[in-house]
Formats: structure tokens, C-alpha cells, sequence
């Protein structure tokens, strides 16, 4: 794992970003935000979920009228999340006109390449700053490949007709991408917002471009820079894209700040975003949020589903019941159970778990074995409904037996 780049450290409400923190994730309603009630209730889901840092669109008079409510109500739920504001044509008025939404908001998000056209661009950029200065608010510059800075863009179109050797439009816009991150870094600086109140990010759609656009940001400032593909897209396709240019970025110490901008199918919840985050930032050992779930992918020796029944139901158990764990016990997000549907790697992965079970597999003794802390403590006959009862026990035995109340000064923990 490569070691993180030096950032300045950038505290957005009471959660500071970049330093020596770690990876923060973030995620972003969909609801209108004028409905105050149905804006609340799924921020909260998110929050519940994981999700640190929680941004709201704010695009009409109405909406910024009801980020103070929005705010209020969070806080009496006790959603300490800090709440951004999403600006993009109109934001140098809603902030000046609307006071209250700019001081409940605790960062602003600033789109450079539609604050305005021409000289109106750079003069509402710059109204956006100084709000942000007066009221001491953090910022993030956030440039997106759908939408850069226009007057960029035509500069560097004309540069590449006078040259032999001819750049594709995507290249333009990638470069652009870059000139308008650092061109509006140098302003907001210039116009008094402080080093250490400025996030960056510049996002595509591709993940090649993306992991190109942050190696090179990554060089050329301090500033923390927030990951993400503007538009990752859905299902199989919106993880695995959105995983492959994240992975790359954090594993190379690049990025602060995440989010995994996933369009959600009808039928799914929103705080899938959320799940997604925070498993690609296990997977590569940079954060720990829930007990972890280990599970063969079966083959021939497995006859029976009895194995991916169990294992699909300890995790439910498990996501049902991480949230009070971890808020109730120390250290619990560290634990590790195997489920594993022979014993071919069964026993050792079994063993390697702070708790595990084997089932039999075709031709095996029918009989299931449970490993505790690398120790083989029972042997269990039966079918999904007794293991079940059995595992489910087990685990919450161990956590309780294991992991201290928060708050207690001694405690042991699992190797």
C-alpha cells in the first residue's frame, strides 16, 4: 500500500478531511430538496448507513429556504453528519439571498464551469468565495467533464489547430479539466478563502481518465481531492467501474474523500452507495466500519445450497445488527467470521477467523464444524434453522464476551 500523499487538512463541520484522517465517504440525496421531510428522512438513511459527509442540491429559491429546516431537523434526529450544499448556475444568488441557508450549510460545492458565461462566470465564482470567507465555510471545486469551463475549453481548442500533431476533443476536455481545478484554486485563494478550506475534485465518467486526471492533480497541489465518476452508472456495471478507478487512486495514496455515484435501480435503496464505499475502502485495508463476512463461492463438492443459505443469512444478521454494535462495543467492526461450504479450505480459513464454521461437503461426514479465535469448539448436526440458531449465538456470545462498551477502560479484543 502506498503511502498517502501530504495534504493540508480541511475540517468540514466537525470532520476533518485529509492530514493524517482517514478516507471519508460521502453521498448525496435525490429527493427535492423543498421537501424538507422526505430530504431528512433519506439524509438520515444515509447517515445510518455510514455516510460521514452528506450533500443536498440546492437550486431554487425554495430549496434554499429549506436547508435551515433540513439542518434543524437532522440535528434533532441526531445526524451530526455535516450537510453540503450543491450550487451549480444560480448559487451566487441563493447564498446572498438566502442567509440562513448559508450559514446552516457546513461546505459549499462550487461547479467553476457553470457559475455563469464569460465574465459573469469568474465574478459569481468569486461572489461564492467571499459568502464563503465571511462565514468561515469550506469549499469544494468541483469540475466535472460534462460541464467545463467553456472559455478554457475554446483557448485550448484554438492552441490545438496550430499544432502538426492534433489532440482528440476528450483530450481538450481533460486538459481543460485540470487548467479550470487549478485556475479556480489560484482565484479562491486570491480572493482570501483559505488553504485550508479548499477541496478539490475533477470528475469523468471513465475510469481511465479518471485515475490520469488525479495521478496529475495529485503532483501538482496540496489540497485534498475528493474521488469519485460524475456518472458511474447502475448495477453491475456503476460498482465495477466506480471500484476499478477508486481502488487504483487509494492504493496509490491518492484521495481523501469518496463517493461511489451509483444511479439506483427502482427498486433499490439509495444507501447502496454508501455499502459500496465503504466495502471498497475494506478491501484495501484503509478503513474497518462492520464485522466481516468470509464465504466459499462453492464448486462440486458443495451438493447442497445449505452452505449459501447460511452464509446469505449470517450477513443479513450481521448488516441487520452492525449499526448497534459498533455503537454499543469497541473494536467490533474488526471481527471476522468464515462461512465456508467444505473442508477443503474450510478448516484453515475457519481457523483464521476470530469465529468460523465448515459444513460438510459431498461425501463429508454430515456434520459442521465451529472454530473460535483458531480453536474447533463444537461439532453441529442439523439443518439451516440449527446452525443458524447456533452461529447467530455464537456471535453475539463472542462480541459480548470480547469487544468492551465503549467507554470501558479494559476489555479484551480478538487476536
Amino acid at each position: 500500500m502506498a503511502v498517502s500523499r501530504k495534504t493540508v487538512c480541511v475540517k468540514v463541520g466537525s470532520v476533518e478531511i485529509g492530514g493524517k484522517n482517514p478516507v471519508r465517504i460521502q453521498s448525496m440525496a435525490d429527493t427535492n430538496s423543498e421537501d424538507v421531510a422526505s430530504t431528512v428522512k433519506q439524509l438520515i438513511s444515509l447517515y445510518n448507513a455510514g455516510s460521514e459527509l452528506l450533500r443536498i442540491t440546492v437550486n431554487t429559491e425554495k430549496a434554499a429556504k429549506s436547508v435551515s429546516e433540513i439542518k434543524k431537523n437532522l440535528l434533532k434526529e441526531g445526524c451530526f453528519a455535516p450537510l453540503i450544499g450543491d450550487f451549480h448556475y444560480n448559487g451566487h444568488i441563493l447564498l446572498k439571498n438566502y442567509p440562513k441557508c448559508a450559514e446552516s450549510l457546513d461546505k459549499f460545492r462550487i461547479n467553476p464551469g457553470n457559475t455563469g458565461k464569460k465574465d459573469s462566470r469568474t465574478r459569481h465564482f468569486i461572489e461564492i468565495c467571499e459568502i464563503a470567507k465571511d462565514l468561515d465555510k469550506p469549499v469544494r471545486i468541483g469540475v466535472n467533464s460534462g460541464s467545463v469551463d467553456e472559455d478554457i475549453l475554446n483557448t485550448l481548442r484554438r492552441q490545438n489547430e496550430k499544432n502538426k500533431k492534433k489532440k482528440s476533443e476528450r483530450e481538450l476536455i481533460i486538459e481543460g479539466m485540470i487548467k479550470s481545478a487549478l485556475f479556480s484554486l489560484e482565484m479562491a485563494l486570491d480572493f482570501g478563502i483559505k488553504k485550508n478550506k479548499i477541496i478539490i475534485s475533477c470528475k469523468t465518467t471513465e475510469p481511465l481518465e479518471q485515475i490520469y486526471l488525479y495521478r496529475k492533480l495529485a503532483k501538482m497541489c496540496e489540497q485534498p481531492l475528493h474521488l469519485g465518476l460524475t456518472e458511474a452508472g447502475g448495477g453491475t456495471k456503476g460498482i465495477v467501474w466506480s471500484t476499478t478507478a477508486l481502488s487504483i487512486l487509494l492504493s496509490e495514496g491518492i484521495g481523501e474523500t469518496i463517493r461511489v455515484s451509483l444511479t439506483p435501480s427502482p427498486e433499490s435503496d439509495r444507501t447502496e452507495e454508501v455499502f459500496v464505499a465503504k466495502e471498497i475502502l475494506e478491501s484495501l485495508n484503509l478503513r474497518n466500519f462492520s464485522p466481516k463476512i468470509i464465504s466459499c463461492p462453492g464448486c462440486g463438492r458443495t451438493s447442497s445450497n445449505l452452505y449459501r443459505s447460511l452464509a446469505k443469512e449470517i450477513d443479513l444478521f450481521v448488516k441487520e445488527n452492525s449499526f448497534k454494535w459498533t455503537k454499543e462495543r469497541a473494536g467490533v467492526e474488526n471481527l471476522k467470521i468464515a462461512v465456508m461450504g467444505c473442508i477443503v479450505n474450510g478448516i484453515g480459513e475457519g481457523k483464521s477467523a476470530h469465529i468460523g464454521i465448515s459444513l460438510p461437503g459431498s461425501g463429508e461426514n454430515p456434520q459442521s464444524v465451529i472454530f473460535e479465535k483458531g480453536r474447533q469448539t463444537v461439532t453441529v448436526r442439523g439443518d439451516l434453522k440449527t446452525l443458524l440458531k447456533e452461529m447467530k449465538s455464537r456471535i453475539e456470545k463472542f462480541i459480548a464476551e470480547e469487544y468492551p462498551l465503549r467507554g470501558e477502560k479494559n476489555g479484551s479484543k480478538p487476536r
